[in-house]
């Protein structure tokens, strides 16, 4: 793996919110099928390292390399068609839309055809329809989800919503994938479930799969690696028995001993 090119490369990356330094001389390597946590304290600067890679903020400082492509000034969409999918804190799907058309519209970035073709409804707009509708089904079917196709998504149980995020998310085909606490909200047996469906996605699609999550079980059950913020500064890194341990890292979640 060492001589592999990663994914994923970050290096020195900071940002700023006013006068907040919100992540600090951040970096990391990501390899081609590996599961990574990224943990720490609520308002350590996680959320915004995926921020930051995804185009939604500007960094000040700092490499963003994908696949060994600079990501630094690249739109959200850009950078999504370059093979990085993901999911967000709370749960964002159009709900006035059917379960298959939120994975439909993911394609809509690459349809290949044009306001014309759309206006007219040509042979190519169609087949082109008809294709996008075939791969979205064929996503669903994997993730059993086949029959809440013409389901509107705010009608499903949250599992399932989280569920059918994931799915959407891989419309593209990323090589990346991002996930933001895909287990808030969640019961016991859907965080279960949801361990079992991380894993199965990065096995069966190949997936490098970034995730932050304050489930334990998670963390602790599925990720190969874990890194840790807290006030935007990395304070430990290493396999989740390496972590669990570390007294930076529980002084960062629990404060100081009582004497």
């Amino acid at each position: 793996m060492a001589s592999e090119q990663p994914v994923l490369r970050i290096e020195g990356l900071t940002h700023t919110f006013g006068g907040l330094k919100a992540v600090s001389d951040f970096s990391t390597e990501l390899h081609r099928n590996e599961i990574v946590g990224l943990i720490g304290p609520n308002g350590a600067g996680k959320t915004t390292v995926f921020n930051l890679l995804c185009g939604l903020y500007r960094p000040k400082e700092g490499d963003l390399l994908f696949e060994g492509t600079q990501l630094r000034g690249r739109r959200p969409h850009e950078i999504t068609s370059l093979g990085i999918g993901r999911t967000f804190q709370n749960i964002r799907l159009w709900n006035e839309l059917s379960v298959l058309d939120n994975l439909r519209i993911g394609h809509s970035s690459r349809l290949g055809y044009g306001i014309v073709d759309a206006f007219f409804h040509t042979r190519r707009m169609r087949a082109t329809e008809a294709e996008v509708t075939e791969q979205a089904m064929e996503l669903l079917r994997s993730f059993g989800l086949e029959r809440h196709a013409e389901v509107r998504p705010r009608n499903l149980p949250y599992g399932l919503q989280r569920r059918v995020e994931i799915c959407r998310a891989l419309v593209m085909r990323p090589r990346l994938l991002l996930l933001d606490e895909p287990a808030a909200g969640m019961n016991p047996g859907e965080i279960n479930e949801l361990m079992e469906l991380i894993s199965w996605v990065r096995d069966t699609y190949g997936v490098t799969v970034w995730i932050i999550e304050h489930q334990m079980r998670i963390i602790m059950g599925i990720c190969e690696r874990l890194q840790v913020l807290n006030f935007g500064e990395t304070i430990a890194e290493g396999t989740p028995e390496q972590i669990q341990g570390d007294p930076v890292v529980i002084k960062a979640y629990l404060g100081e001993p009582v004497a």
